[in-house]
């Protein structure tokens, strides 16, 4: 099967050796999304709230690239600095979802890349 990378400059560059995404027959699967200002390329400060809003909204960047939405999200994982946080970023995420959630699940982890809170990948699909 073909893949194809898909990059776009409305999301954060890659910060290794990996792609934005990549997409597959009618799957795309987007790498981990941290909040990063892709305009300047630096963490979003001001709490768990406004850095899950800057993660969706990259994800959301990314998706639309590939030519994908939201509705199209079929899985997600979330890893976060602290479970504490969990009710926040759960009002957050679901706010960018019509109702039918994708799967998902959500880890606790000691650390993330910039020592961010929260970091979210997607599997989504065009079936």
């Amino acid at each position: 099967m073909k893949k194809t990378i898909i990059q776009t400059s409305q999301a954060p560059a890659a910060i290794g050796p990996y792609s934005q995404a990549v997409r597959t027959g009618n799957l795309l699967f987007v790498s981990g999304q941290i909040p990063i200002d892709p305009e300047t390329g630096t963490v979003i400060i001001g709490g768990v709230e406004a850095g899950t809003h800057r993660v969706m909204k990259n994800i959301e960047s990314i998706l639309t690239t590939a030519g994908f939405t939201l509705d199209n999200v079929v899985k997600t994982t979330i890893f976060l600095k602290s479970m504490d946080d969990f009710a926040k970023i759960n009002a957050v995420y679901a706010s960018y979802f019509s109702g039918n959630y994708p799967a998902r699940e959500t880890v606790e982890v000691s650390r993330l890349p910039k020592d961010v809170e929260i970091e979210i990948s997607v599997v989504a699909s065009l079936d």
